[in-house]
């Protein structure tokens, strides 16, 4: 499930960003109130939304403004961190808003499946962050630490060593945590992949889940809403009251119900714009940590794993509620 950033078509007019994210970037879950995320104004799907509009393509172009109007993680998944983390964050703290990072460069990443990589060795792993945090300055990020790192190991992944991964996330939390304003989330998978909850505690504990501000829920899945509150619930009762996010990029339909349903499952939605009004008080924020459009791997007839995929994108979208 890597997430790079490929190139995609054309500037988009800043006139017309400027009037799509009047109207819709302060969307949140309970109504018209200001939102704290940074929107990135050159993203693909912002890119896609201008091509189709000069194409004639005016009503998916319509669609794909509710993608390009909302605020998204941008993924680190390669080396030199800094250049990007310091470029977002900067872009953010200038526009009053707040940046979503997500961390992605652990050793043996993805346990080998479609975004195998990650850092060399675990020295690696640790100057990365530290160039990682470093970058951040004073400027504060939501940060997301590993998706699926936790979780794989908990399933059975062979590949990596308990021990020594749990040391690295920790090592991550702490590093980040140290730098102002930064509220940093430990992934903790997703209520479908292990469904008991209790089963990820011990193993969260140890990567450093009760330093950080909480975890992580349903990073690039599917479950809903409700489903993932109800996790993260669980989860809080064992880590002494922490608090989590939820993805609600593609959950607007909830999983689907066939095979593989995580990679690019059709029929599926944007979900819960993201937000603070959570109604919640243990659920600090909605976020869009996977960014719709880009594909989960070479499955369905996709492209490779973070690659843009516009068809994908505008089935999210014009299957959304609103």
């Amino acid at each position: 499930m890597s997430r790079s950033l490929p190139a995609a078509p054309g500037p988009v007019p800043r006139a017309l960003l400027a009037a799509v994210l009047a109207g819709l970037c302060c969307t949140g879950a309970s109504g018209g109130d200001p939102e704290p995320f940074w929107t990135e104004p050159d993203s693909l799907a912002a890119r896609q939304a201008a091509e189709w509009r000069r194409a004639g393509r005016t009503t998916d172009a319509a669609l794909m403004d509710r993608i390009a109007a909302r605020p998204q993680a941008d993924w680190l998944n390669g080396p030199d961190p800094g250049p990007l983390v310091r470029a977002r964050t900067t872009a953010a703290a200038r526009a009053g808003r707040t940046a979503v990072l997500a961390a992605y460069y652990i050793p043996n990443r993805d346990c080998g499946q479609y975004s195998v990589g990650g850092a060399p060795t675990a020295a690696d792993y640790r100057a990365w962050v530290d160039e990682f945090a470093a970058a951040l300055g004073d400027r504060g990020a939501y940060v997301i630490v590993e998706p699926d790192a936790v979780a794989q190991v908990v399933a059975g992944c062979t590949r990596v060593v308990a021990k020594e991964r749990y040391a690295l996330l920790a090592y991550a939390v702490d590093r980040l945590k140290r730098q102002p304003g930064t509220h940093v989330y430990l992934d903790a998978g997703n209520s479908g992949w292990i469904p008991e909850a209790w089963r990820m505690v011990e193993a969260l504990k140890t990567s450093g889940a009760e330093r950080a501000d909480g975890v992580a829920l349903n990073v690039s899945n599917f479950q809903t809403d409700k489903a993932s509150s109800a996790y993260g619930d669980w989860l809080s009762k064992d880590l002494g009251g922490k608090h989590y996010v939820i993805d609600t990029s593609r959950n607007g339909n909830g999983p689907y119900a066939g095979t593989d349903t995580w990679c690019n499952p059709p029929g599926r939605a944007l979900g819960t714009p993201p937000t603070t009004r959570t109604d919640n008080p243990l659920l600090d924020a909605y976020l869009w940590i996977k960014r719709p459009g880009e594909s989960d791997g070479t499955c369905r007839g996709g492209p490779a794993a973070g690659q843009w995929w516009p068809s994908y994108a505008l089935e999210l979208a014009r299957n959304a509620r609103g």
